[in-house]
């Protein structure tokens, strides 16, 4: 994957930052921290206009070039896009008009799911942005044209994290409803291509083995590493991180602690 190139290295300190529709980027941000603990970070989540995979690509466009201004007049030194929906519709359309490097998790992850041993069969759940988009199977493509895909939207499920009803009778109908369609394709594995996904292991892991699920922010996180270092862009002493929302920091806060547990509530920015 082609990632635009930062020669001066003096401002390592810079922040690295993430955005997502709203706590589901934690899921890639906690994996971050843990392998770059020295950085510095941003993280905003769009809560305002959360979900994303029920949005229009133009609207999708406008979100995201506004938080991408944001993060620029932040002086990031990178953005991570973590959320499949915005990398699946906007990133090929927006990755050369800033001045930071940025980090879309469909193109960053997909090379890695293409040469999964024993995988012949993969199974995508997504919002229904990323799964009428495609990019997961032609991106697999690239890189074994000969694994089968099937990939399923789940258009429920971020309200599910977001307004914490995992554990709610008739949210485990509506994860089971999408499970007993994955599974009539057989995967060998399934890819919870949305980083709201994976705060719902408990309850897949009910109906199906825990180790047929793949969490992607794992290799993204790795891959993030890889590239800052080879860029000679690491920083040295973490200082600060910072949390942003666009609406509901109270709700914000409440539903990140089953991946990450915030000091303080988040300060409200409008876009």
């Amino acid at each position: 994957m082609e990632y635009k190139i930062i020669l001066n290295n003096t401002n390592n300190k810079k922040p690295i930052a993430f955005f997502d529709s709203g706590v589901g980027g934690l899921t890639v941000f906690e994996k971050v921290k843990k392998l770059l603990p020295d950085e510095n970070y941003l993280y905003f989540g769009d809560t305002k206009n959360m979900p994303y995979g029920e949005k229009t690509e133009e609207q999708l466009l406008e979100f995201a070039d506004k938080i991408f201004k944001f993060f620029e007049s932040k002086n990031v030194k990178a953005v991570v896009m973590a959320c499949n929906t915005t990398s699946a519709i906007t990133y090929e359309k927006l990755k050369n008009n800033y001045n930071f490097k940025i980090y879309p998790i469909i193109q960053s992850v997909c090379s890695t799911l293409a040469g999964l041993d024993g995988v012949k069969k993969l199974g995508v759940i997504a919002t229904p942005a990323t799964i009428n988009s495609h990019s997961y199977s032609a991106e697999i493509a690239k890189y074994n044209p000969k694994m089968q895909i099937f990939e399923l939207a789940a258009p429920n499920w971020v309200r599910i994290v977001e307004e914490h009803r995992i554990t709610q009778p008739q949210s485990i109908i509506q994860i089971k409803e999408i499970l007993d369609i994955m599974s009539e394709f057989k995967p060998d594995k399934i890819v919870l291509a949305c980083t709201h996904y994976p705060y719902l292991i408990n309850v897949l892991k009910k109906f199906m083995p825990e180790e047929t699920f793949i969490d992607p922010s794992v290799s993204f996180a790795k891959n993030i590493k890889e590239d800052l270092t080879k860029s000679g862009m690491l920083n040295d002493k973490f200082e600060y991180e910072k949390f942003y929302v666009s609406s509901n920091p109270e709700n914000f806060k409440t539903a990140s602690a089953l991946f990450y547990t915030l000091n303080e509530l988040p300060e409200i920015v409008n876009l």
